[in-house]
This record gives structure tokens, sequence and C-alpha cells, in this order.
């Protein structure tokens, strides 16, 4: 078969071979996986021990027992994976996220439903053959870099932590800055977080970075977009203003600023820390705010230092640094509108 031939191959077995399918789609549907099964289950242990209620603990146990499972489908369904190599993902998941994290499930499962793709309905034993090749393929595939990929995030998430510790001015900069951006672009910041353990300190600098690209767009753009665009951006994602952001780049500098600034304050002034599992997710569905209040256990000083770096600071600078940036022409009027 040459070339012509085996893309077209690709073409009808829906198989592409793109940064796009692979760094955006699939980590992006990575992040709901583990937002409906380790991230909900945390939320409802939080709920669970504050309360004392059991039920809550028990519903948490089981939803974090799934994670593997639901980074399988969610990575399967999002490279369009036919029945029989969906459901058989669901093994490659759980293989993925034991040996190697939820990096390793989201390489296993990408290698697994694409062949499980190119064999699929090929042969008339079909109800075999496309589970087979996808579990034995996405189980081999995890065991063989699961481990290395699993040591690779471990030690890189914990060089961050570490030179938070030990420079927690600069690192609170750069983590909240580059954080931040991660959960505007359409790739998954809470799944960067979780891949690296990014908690104590630097999840607290993750935390201050994804609020000041939410809560400050959500400022930004509210004269173009009212109370709905506040609401979408603000409990949401800012991810909304990605298409505005590749047509006037320029729209990104305030809340960035906002969170190079916020970054430190989070570090240095208040000390904050968050769990890993919650550190990207800002305050969407205000899980960065729980995951403070799970990982301080309360008290006045975390108190204020959500009021102020996941809310306040945000927001005022944000809006501060846009009226600079509207002043000398940098932002026009139109810039952020949002179609709701």
């Amino acid at each position: 078969m040459d070339q012509t031939g085996i893309q077209a191959f690709l073409k009808r077995k829906n198989v592409s071979i793109t940064v796009q399918t692979y760094l955006i789609d699939a980590l992006g549907a990575m992040a709901f996986g583990l937002f409906a099964s380790l991230l909900i289950g945390t939320i409802f242990a939080t709920i669970g021990e504050k309360t004392q209620i059991e039920a809550f603990i028990v519903i948490a146990d089981y939803a974090k027992g799934a994670t593997g499972a639901a980074l399988g489908v969610a990575i399967a369904y999002a490279l369009k994976a036919p029945q029989l190599v969906l459901f058989s993902s669901v093994t490659v998941g759980i293989a993925g996220n034991a040996l190697g994290g939820p990096v390793g499930a989201l390489i296993a499962t990408i290698i697994s439903t694409e062949l499980g793709k190119i064999v699929s309905k090929e042969t008339r034993l079909d109800i075999l053959v496309t589970p087979g090749v996808t579990i034995i393929s996405g189980v081999l595939t995890a065991q063989f870099v699961g481990p290395g990929v699993a040591g690779f995030m471990d030690a890189f998430g914990m060089m961050v932590k570490t030179a938070t510790q030990m420079q927690p001015f600069l690192m609170g900069i750069l983590v909240s800055a580059l954080i931040g951006i991660a959960l505007t672009l359409p790739i998954s910041s809470a799944a960067i977080c979780i891949a690296l353990t990014l908690d104590g300190l630097a999840g607290g600098a993750a935390t201050a970075g994804c609020c000041a690209q939410m809560i400050g767009f959500a400022v930004l753009s509210f004269r173009e977009n009212g109370v709905g665009g506040l609401l979408a951006q603000g409990l949401g994602t800012s991810m909304l203003q990605m298409g505005n952001i590749v047509r006037n780049p320029k729209i990104w500098i305030p809340p960035t600023l906002a969170s190079m600034v916020t970054g430190p304050i989070a570090t240095v002034v208040f000390q904050l820390t968050n769990i890993h599992t919650a550190s990207g997710m800002g305050t969407c569905g205000l899980v960065g705010p729980i995951g403070i209040y799970t990982s301080m256990g309360g008290g006045a000083n975390m108190w204020l230092g959500i009021l102020f770096v996941c809310f306040l600071l945000p927001a005022v600078l944000t809006w501060i640094f846009g009226e600079i940036c509207r002043k000398i022409g940098w932002i026009h009027d139109g810039d952020l509108k949002l179609d709701l």
C-alpha cells in the first residue's frame, strides 16, 4: 500500500495523527474524565469529612476508584472510538492510570484506541478482534511506558514544588503565569497539575494563576458580555476567550499580568496551599477555593487569602491593566465579545 493508500485508509478509519487530536482534544477530554471521577470525588470527600456524613465519603471512594476507567472512556470518546473500542478503553484506562498515572492512561488509551479503530469491523470476528487488540495493546503500552512516565512526572513535579518552597516569590510568579495560561489555552491545566501532583505552595500559586485568568477575563469583558459572560467565564472557563485571543493576543495581557502579581501574594503573603486535584481548576465550580480549604483546613489567613487571591485582586488588577491597555489602543470595544 502506497502513502496515498495509507492516508485514505486512515481517513476511512477516522484516525487523525495531529497535534490537535492528541494534545488538545484528547488532553481536554482527559480533564473531563478527571472531573467526573477524581475531582468530584475529592469534593465529596471534603464535604463528608467536614460534615461527618458517611454517605459522601462512600460516594467519594467510589468516584476516586473510577478514575482510570473515566480517563479511558473520556479519551477514547474524544478520539471518536467505535463502541467496542470505547468500552474496551475502560480496561486500558485502569491499567494506564495504575501504572503511569493520568499521563500513562493518556498515552496507553491513545495508542490502543487508534489501533482498535484500525482493526474495527475489518474481520468477521470483530467481537473478539477489536476488544482484544484494544485491550492487549493498551495494557502492554501501560506496562512499557507507565512506570517511566510516572517517574518523570513525579520527579518534575517535585522539582517545581521544591523550587517553590525555596524561592516562593519568583516561582510564585512563574507557576501562576504558566498554569494560568495553560488554563485558558485549549489544553487542560487541571490534567497538568494532577499529572505533576502540583500541591502545597506550588498548588497555591497555580490556583492563583487560574483564578486570575477566569475572574480577570470575566471582569475585563463585562462591558461586552454582561452577567452571562461574567458567570460563564468566572465559574466556567476563560477558554471561551481563545477565539478572541487569536484575533487580538493583547487581550491576554491584563489577566496574565494580574496572575504574575497574585501568584507571589499567594505564596509569600498568605502562603496558600492546595491539593493537586484542585490546583489547576481555578474558580471553575469553585473547585480551586474548595481545594485550598481541603488543604489548609480553615483559619482567618486562609479565608482572607481565598478572598483576595481568588476573587478581589484578579478582578481589580485585571480591570486596571485592562483600562491601561484600552487607553493605549491595545484593546478595543468588542474585542472580548463572546457568542453566548
